[in-house]
């Protein structure tokens, strides 16, 4: 019998693996937006929106972030069939779970040990990405399945039973290193704390006296106030030593019903507890808000930036602050490469946390930015607004991905891009080589560093002997350089602290040039080759 531990989700195209550009991301100062002035001492001005293609932006951040997020959400493409005003959401299933399973393998390089990942999905792929994730993430990792009750609505129209829910899977990048926030008790909880014998401490909840584990010492006899013996119920013991409950009564807090004559419970005061409760895989819409709330807000949102609203299936932010609250804490940093309407953003700025957010349809200008612009402002009253005091404050900046750095001359040979002035290529090669980008002011030939006495130069100059001499004796021994060039005359063995290659030769085989859009668009898509008589996109294996 297979071991199912080695078992494996496999589809049609999954040996296929896309060879991302990493990109330089370029500001636009017209589309930032920062508040006019400070509200808090804690006020964030970093926040990041990009506009582009996701996975080639998620690989763009990969440089930078890599282990520094603490937590993702994404809300992506159901793969319902349905048509979707944003993007085409009936791929075929083959192709969804290439699209997912790429996108995954980068979030996972971004969070953070102690980080998680957060995605709402439906029914009709839930249980293969939660396969999937548990080849991305390890499958000891898988932290929950959280039910979210959408709608109150029953739809009496339903071929057979009417969905009330979505899922929203939760997976950690390390377990053990995994913690999650208590959220704070609610009505309904604190109304279970009663005050049935006028104690003056106020409120308290009977919770029981006796524990799992049999041992002599917390094994003895009790007399209730009315006369009658008690003993731990069998298997069991009381959860102090004789000496500790004899305290506890004393004290008052030890209950034995009005009578006199129940068994011995402990009083938990809510003045002296905790008042937090462990989350639940349950989430209701009174505390995590539903779909029919969601496009309210989305409604007020673009009434009040004077737009239109388009968006079919928007989260709300009830759904997104109950996530932040477990998961993160003031701060961290946030992720959402499927932006949409831009929730997370909006909800993570209210609750103090800094975030990521990106996106590639046009309403990343058209709703957005308006609707980050109000919540900046303090003009946004909706959501969680008044839950956390949210008056406004802070920004972000806007940025969209760079053009490939390579593109195709009049004769099909590949050149580098002429968008690229001298200084984006130089960022640019720096990531691609994996030197951080980091110009000196006195060296015109440190452009970059992988460790303290190992360096990049990018030119675009035809060096001859003379200057790689220079060069060489400048580095000098103790350090060593890596030079791309357009072209250079002169024998490279020469100089034992150089290394000289040319552009674009030298990285030519690394990516896939000029391909701007991996989304999760049928026409962006390469078709997926189907084998003779082979009839299932998926199924399992055993692996080698």
């Amino acid at each position: 019998m297979a071991d199912p531990k080695k078992l494996e989700l496999t589809w049609i195209g999954k040996e296929n693996r896309p060879r991302l550009e990493p990109r330089i991301l370029l500001e636009d100062p017209a589309r930032s937006y920062l508040s006019k002035h400070r509200m808090t001492d804690h006020d964030i001005f970093d926040n990041r929106l990009i506009f582009g293609d996701n996975l080639l932006a998620l690989k763009a951040l990969e440089s930078e972030f890599a282990g520094k997020v603490k937590c993702v959400f994404i809300d992506p493409p159901y793969n319902t069939g349905s048509a979707f005003t944003h993007y085409d959401d009936g791929l075929e299933h083959s192709i969804w779970l290439s699209l997912m399973r790429d996108r995954l393998e980068s979030i996972r390089r971004l969070l953070s040990d102690d980080g998680s990942l957060w995605i709402t999905i439906d029914d009709n792929e839930c249980h293969y990405l939660k396969v999937l994730c548990d080849e991305a993430f390890g499958r000891n990792n898988f932290v929950s399945n959280v039910v979210w009750q959408k709608t109150l609505t029953r739809r009496n129209d339903a071929r057979a039973l009417s969905t009330a829910h979505d899922h929203v899977l939760v997976y950690s990048k390390s377990f053990d290193r995994f913690f999650v926030n208590k959220l704070d008790s609610s009505d309904k909880q604190r109304a279970t704390y009663q005050n049935r014998d006028n104690d003056p401490r106020g409120n308290w909840l009977a919770v029981p006296f006796h524990a799992p584990n049999i041992r002599p010492n917390l094994t003895y006899e009790i007399i209730t106030p009315s006369g009658r013996s008690l003993w731990p119920p069998k298997g069991r013991c009381w959860s102090t030593t004789r000496e500790r409950f004899e305290e506890l009564v004393a004290d008052n807090r030890i209950y034995f019903g009005l009578d006199g004559n129940g068994m011995a419970q402990r009083k938990k005061f809510w003045n002296e507890s905790e008042n937090k409760m462990v989350p639940w895989t349950w989430w209701g819409y009174e505390e995590a808000g539903d779909n029919r709330e969601a496009n309210r807000e989305a409604k007020e949102i673009s009434e009040l930036a004077g737009i239109e609203s388009k968006f079919d299936t928007p989260k709300p932010e009830k759904l997104l602050k109950r996530i932040l609250e477990i998961a993160s804490n003031p701060g961290d940093l946030i992720l959402d490469s499927f932006a949409g309407s831009g929730t997370t953003g909006a909800v993570a700025h209210k609750m103090g946390r800094r975030w990521i957010m990106v996106e590639l349809g046009e309403h990343c200008h058209t709703h957005i930015i308006p609707r980050l612009k109000k919540v900046i402002d303090g003009e946004d009253p909706g959501g969680i607004s008044k839950a956390v005091d949210w008056k406004g404050g802070g920004g972000f900046r806007y940025y969209r991905l760079a053009p490939s750095l390579l593109e195709k001359d009049t004769w099909g040979n590949w050149v580098i891009n002429r968008d690229y002035n001298a200084t984006m290529l130089a960022e640019a090669l720096c990531k691609l080589e994996g030197f951080i980008y980091a110009p000196s002011d006195t060296l015109y030939w440190q452009h970059g560093y992988s460790t303290e006495s190992d360096f990049i130069y990018i030119t675009t100059a035809n060096l001859n002997h003379e200057q790689l001499e220079q060069l060489s004796d400048e580095v000098g021994p103790e350090r060593s350089l890596l030079v791309l060039c357009t072209a250079f005359r002169a024998r490279t063995d020469l100089y034992s602290n150089l290394t000289v290659k040319k552009i674009p030769r030298q990285v030519l085989s690394r990516c896939e040039w000029g391909r701007d859009d991996y989304s999760l668009r049928v026409e962006n898509l390469p078709s997926a080759p189907v084998a003779p008589g082979q009839l299932e996109l998926f199924g399992e294996k055993e692996s080698r």
